[in-house]
């Protein structure tokens, strides 16, 4: 039965069984949130934390399964793994008011996540909505973090434009931003689709759209990508810049693993590389035949360049 409490939706357990090559269990925690009172967060592990503790976090608008390719493999090479989902999308609540969706509260949400559990000595695997989400959470709580694997991700701060990027927001962005503005629902498994080099089975799809049974589920996917701070008094802004004065400070092992085939992200691997010291110190690689959901379409490469990046944090 599907819960609904102060606009929050839950999406039916039976959404979610059988899905392909995802049969880990689920996990629950409770985030407190001042408007909408206790919210339940999803995610899932596998392996144990002897070595730290890899966190994967997804963006819009896909959720932990995105990551199931990549779980067994960093676990056997000695490392905790957890893929949250972020509120909005997955297994987790979903608020149905779209106003209620920031960046703050993004962060925010997460930053529950992290102290519930105690994370500590995290390495933050982030694509997509993972790394503004993500690397404000580093900025915020630098100590608790080993290491930054980044791939298919930005952290924009309408710098005119910023450094390394050229015409930025640019003609993919833009578009993507006033679609879901003026939307009321959004084909997920077709977007996800559509951002790949070849496209994913009919089950793989099917899993993409799990966690939205009608668009009434939808509105954090909606909500999400109008949050990009696209020129200088856009909301989170401010806060991108303050997150940045901590990675160009960040000397801890920061390496980038973008794919072949996202012009969406492409130009920001340079812009992490250049601008935060530890990424002198970290392997870089290039996905080969990848689009901007590198992890679906190649996740045991993505997999297995993120354990030999694992292989070179030093224990503590």
């Amino acid at each position: 039965m599907v819960m609904s409490r102060a606009a929050v939706l839950r999406t039916p357990d039976e959404r979610f069984t059988n899905l392909p090559d995802f049969a880990f269990e689920p996990h629950y925690l409770t985030i407190e949130d001042p408007v909408l009172g206790p919210l339940r967060q999803h995610w899932i592990t596998l392996g144990d934390d002897r070595n730290g503790v890899v966190l994967m976090l997804h963006g819009e608008p896909s959720w932990s399964f995105l990551y199931r390719k990549m779980l067994s493999p960093v676990a056997a090479a000695g490392w905790r793994c957890i893929a949250p989902d972020h509120i909005g999308f997955g297994r987790s609540d979903k608020p149905t008011d779209r106003t209620i969706f920031t960046a703050d509260r993004f962060v925010g949400w997460m930053r529950q996540f992290v102290e519930q559990l105690d994370l500590q000595r995290i390495v933050l695997v982030c694509q997509d909505w993972g790394g503004p989400i993500g690397l404000r959470l580093l900025a915020e709580m630098p100590d608790r973090f080993a290491g930054v694997f980044a791939t298919n991700t930005l952290l924009p701060t309408a710098e005119p434009p910023p450094r390394g990027v050229a015409d930025w927001p640019g003609p993919i962005i833009t578009p993507w931003i006033e679609l879901c503005r003026s939307s009321n629902d959004l084909p997920v498994s077709e977007i996800i689709a559509a951002t790949c080099v070849d496209r994913p089975a009919p089950d793989v799809l099917a899993a993409y759209d799990a966690p939205f049974p009608d668009l009434s589920y939808k509105a954090a996917a909606l909500a999400i990508t109008t949050l990009i701070p696209v020129d200088a008094e856009a909301p989170g802004i401010a806060a991108n810049r303050a997150a940045w004065d901590i990675l160009e400070r960040f000397e801890r092992p920061f390496a980038t693993a973008f794919s072949d085939a996202d012009p969406a992200t492409a130009a920001w691997e340079e812009v992490f590389r250049s601008r935060v010291p530890g990424a002198a110190r970290a392997l870089h690689v290039r996905i080969g035949r990848a689009g901007h959901f590198v992890q679906e379409e190649q996740g045991a490469e993505l997999a297995a360049a993120l354990v030999a990046f694992l292989a070179t944090i030093i224990p503590e």
